[in-house]
């Protein structure tokens, strides 16, 4: 019987392992201009992405309006 745990840490680096594997067959199969071009579109949908997520969450509160009371 085997005690390991499910999901360990081996378990990942193998499965970092196959997509390293699959992103080298990619890129012997289709060439060095098709990954450079995958590489800077991925750089810029993330690029968007973060700069969109900042200005989101860093709105700046709009002032109060200042209520004016006259006295009698």
């Amino acid at each position: 019987m085997n005690c390991r745990r499910q999901g360990s840490k081996p378990k990942i680096a193998l499965w970092m392992l196959v997509a390293a594997a699959d992103v080298a067959i990619i890129v012997a199969s289709t060439g060095l201009l098709a990954l450079t071009l995958v590489l800077a579109v991925l750089a810029v949908t993330v690029t968007v992405g973060v700069y969109a997520a900042r200005s989101l969450a860093n709105r700046e509160p709009e002032p109060a309006k200042a209520v004016v009371r006259r006295r009698a």
